[in-house]
């Protein structure tokens, strides 16, 4: 049984009412999602309004014919699976259909079960395609939606996520850190849904002080306040019939709060000002780096509000989380930065490599990109380095400290001055080692940046065991 929920509808196109009915009802009871056309000009306005799984339509029929459905949904999407009904008689032109692209054709009177089996494959070869779909450059290219580059189980997953979530128009809620890339896929929600031709606009709630935000967000009335001269058209009219993305939606006031509850609710609000219900049909995609459920137990995030954007709730995880992400996205701003300033043939060393792979990217996407940008600009050669890369010392975690930094396992024994030199020893055995690591083991560049003598430095080094 073909689960339904996650699928986009299959199109049935048929003039006879009797015949498109009888296999509406076979398909439906195989677990599809079927819309109807009665024929090809109805069929060809409904390729132009939304995204089909796949198409099955007569071959002839009165005003625009199967061979128009065809090519019209080749346009619309080249990898959309057409499968054509064919009289007895229209073998040829069945024939010539299938060097225009069609997946295959079937002769009337209709063999339900061979349909089926043409269906599950074409259904199949659809879901092949269309698999990590914003994780593959040619479709990037092909529809002009933002490639998310990776290949963790993590972002695999969330592609898939994304790719059902946009055939819908639920409300979507992206989690996840500064920088992790949420409204990236914001984007990439818009771009695969119905609504992509129309507009994808953006704001960012944290940057625009509470006073403005309503004006921002639903505009104002001509006179709705001192200086307010003309009306304003604010981002919920800009975004109509397209998707409204609210970042950080955590610091967002709870007055505007409850006027953003009831266009969820109603699709209608009303100006700064205004007294007039304006409609609006608007797909509202939110995201926040705040703990929304902890805000609501500080009453500073409506409850009704968060129940009503979480029921699609994705997490974006931090790039430390991602693995060797962390080389591809740096392969891939390399590549771009170095288009962009005209330096062809630049490389990472495999320290680089090791530098990137151990930074814990506190800042994620955003900060690797800006080291990669600025590591790009810094090239004096066609490698870039790992002092290239100009990161900070990690700060050191559970994971990296030595047993005896770790509370469980440090030593308390002896006199203040004794515990005293025993817990410095260890904090400047990692500051050290690290310190050194980033300057490629120059002791020279590593004293100045510890602002220390090269001789000072030698002797910590012996002290710590650090000589080899």
């Amino acid at each position: 049984m073909i689960e339904t929920k996650e699928m986009e509808p299959l199109l049935l196109v048929e003039d006879k009412n009797e015949l498109r009915a009888m296999l509406r009802k076979a398909l439906e009871r195989c677990g599809y999602t079927v819309e109807e056309a009665p024929d090809g000009t109805a069929a060809i306005q409904k390729i132009r309004a939304r995204r089909y799984l796949l198409v099955i339509t007569d071959l002839k029929m009165p005003g625009a014919s199967g061979l128009d459905v065809l090519r019209e949904t080749k346009h619309a999407d080249a990898n959309i699976p057409v499968i054509l009904l064919t009289a007895f008689g229209s073998v040829e032109e069945a024939v010539t259909a299938m060097k225009e692209g069609a997946f295959d054709f079937l002769q009337k009177p209709v063999d339900l079960d061979h349909l089926k089996l043409l269906v599950q494959r074409a259904a199949r070869q659809q879901e092949l395609l269309r698999e990590n779909l914003l994780l593959r450059e040619e479709y990037a290219a092909r529809y002009g939606f933002p490639r998310i580059v990776g290949e963790h189980t993590s972002i695999r997953e969330i592609s898939q996520q994304i790719q059902r979530i946009a055939a819908t128009d639920s409300t979507a809620l992206l989690l996840g850190e500064s920088g992790t890339g949420k409204e990236l896929f914001a984007r990439a929600i818009h771009h695969l849904s119905n609504r992509r031709e129309q507009p994808f606009v953006a704001l960012n709630c944290a940057a625009i002080p509470e006073g403005l935000v309503e004006n921002e967000l639903f505009g104002h009335e001509r006179g709705a306040f001192t200086g307010a001269g003309a009306r304003k058209v604010g981002k919920m009219d800009l975004a109509h019939h397209g998707t409204l993305f609210l970042d950080e939606i955590g610091e967002l006031p709870l007055a505007i709060q409850a006027k953003l509850l009831r266009v969820l609710e109603e699709r209608r609000f009303e100006r700064v000002g205004g007294t007039q219900l304006i409609e609006v049909d608007v797909r509202i995609v939110v995201a926040t780096n705040r703990d929304l459920q902890k805000l609501m137990q500080e009453k500073l995030f409506r409850e009704d509000l968060y129940f009503r954007i979480s029921a699609v709730p994705i997490t974006i995880p931090p790039l430390r989380d991602r693995g060797n992400d962390v080389l591809m996205l740096a392969e891939y701003f390399l590549e771009k930065f170095s288009r962009e300033f005209a330096k062809p043939g630049l490389e990472l060393s495999s320290d680089a490599k090791q530098r990137l792979l151990e930074y814990r990217w506190p800042g994620n996407v955003r900060e690797l990109q800006n080291t990669l940008e600025r590591a790009v600009i810094l090239a004096d050669g066609l490698t870039i380095r790992a002092n290239g890369l100009q990161l900070l010392s990690p700060k050191p975690d559970v994971q990296t400290l030595p047993d005896g930094m770790l509370p469980e396992k440090f030593s308390w024994d002896g006199s203040l001055e004794e515990v005293t030199q025993r817990a410095t020893g260890h904090v400047e055995r990692v500051l050290l080692e690290s310190t050194l690591r980033d300057c490629q083991w120059n002791k020279t560049r590593a004293a100045e940046r510890l602002g220390v003598s090269p001789k000072t430095l030698l002797a910590k080094i012996r002290s710590v065991g650090l000589e080899e």
